[in-house]
């Protein structure tokens, strides 16, 4: 068994974790009415698009998220906190963004390692060393880090890591492996588990893989859906885009379960995938664990 799939195996017992973890870790965490920003890179990213999504959601305050290279310096004052996720602790474009926010926001670092260099450049720190993963492809790190700031919100229930234990159980849907295309669709907080299902899918099987808003779906992505192609909501669909897909010829996969429990669902689709076509899931070609930038 590949390191991944022991990784995402793992998934519910590191939820459970997290979101007692979460209990302490209130004054390190965005407050209520705090103006927040919350950064990444890659998977990191998606999983801040759907934690900023949720927290303005649940009404806690304004939210945004941003790919770390991406942050707008002129609102380097405008923010109360700044969290930024990083499994590793040592991606470059995260440590530039925190030195620069020195003195400017209150920052607050999520890492695996705390023996990186990320433990220094944030203010405060919380470290989920039980999510590490030897596996150059991110699941367990990713979601229980969204776990954590999910369970921060009051929005974590067992029923979450129940959902997730089912995931890992059934079977996937027949003949879905063996699908030419993928599209996975997302709605409100879903769509950053919709993006992070795709790059799963791209990372591990080199699969075609796209990722929108669902309604957005409709707006032109719905041509490429034919016969052999597979289109899977995570979360609620909006009315009638199930019979749409359907009359296309291609397969709808449902959300049935929570959503992050789907996210679990397509991590395992990419481990089959993968292996179909005879591709470690463990070494994606032309990735690593982390992105360090030199100058040259």
């Amino acid at each position: 068994m590949s390191h991944v799939e022991n990784e995402l195996n793992s998934q519910p017992e590191c939820w459970q974790r997290a979101a007692e973890l979460a209990a302490g870790q209130s004054p390190v965490l965005p407050a209520p009415g705090e103006r927040v920003a919350i950064v990444g890179c890659g998977t990191s990213w998606f999983m801040a698009q759907s934690a900023a999504a949720l927290r303005e959601q649940a009404g806690q305050g304004e939210t945004d998220a941003f790919a770390a290279s991406e942050f707008p310096a002129a609102r380097a004052r405008a923010y109360d906190r700044v969290v930024a996720l990083t499994r590793s602790g040592t991606t470059t474009e995260v440590l530039d963004l925190l030195g620069r926010l020195r003195g400017s926001a209150r920052t607050t670092a999520i890492t695996a390692d705390p023996r990186t260099p990320v433990i220094q450049a944030a203010d405060d720190v919380v470290v989920l060393d039980f999510a590490d993963e030897q596996s150059v492809v991110q699941t367990r790190f990713a979601t229980t880090a969204l776990t954590l700031l999910r369970a921060h919100l009051g929005l974590h229930t067992e029923a979450v890591a129940d959902d997730a234990r089912t995931a890992l159980a059934e079977p996937l849907p027949e003949g879905l492996a063996d699908c030419t295309q993928f599209t996975f669709l997302g709605r409100g907080w879903t769509v950053g588990l919709a993006l992070e299902a795709g790059l799963k899918m791209r990372e591990a099987s080199l699969a075609w893989t796209e990722a929108y808003p669902a309604m957005e779906y409709r707006h032109g992505p719905i041509a490429i859906t034919t016969k052999g192609t597979a289109t899977w909501m995570l979360g609620e669909a909006p009315e009638g885009l199930e019979e749409q897909v359907r009359a296309t010829g291609g397969m709808w996969v449902a959300g049935r379960l929570d959503p992050l429990a789907e996210l679990v669902r397509a991590q395992r689709l990419a481990v089959a995938v993968a292996s179909a076509r005879g591709l470690n899931p463990d070494q994606p070609r032309h990735l690593t664990r982390s992105v360090i930038l030199t100058d040259s």
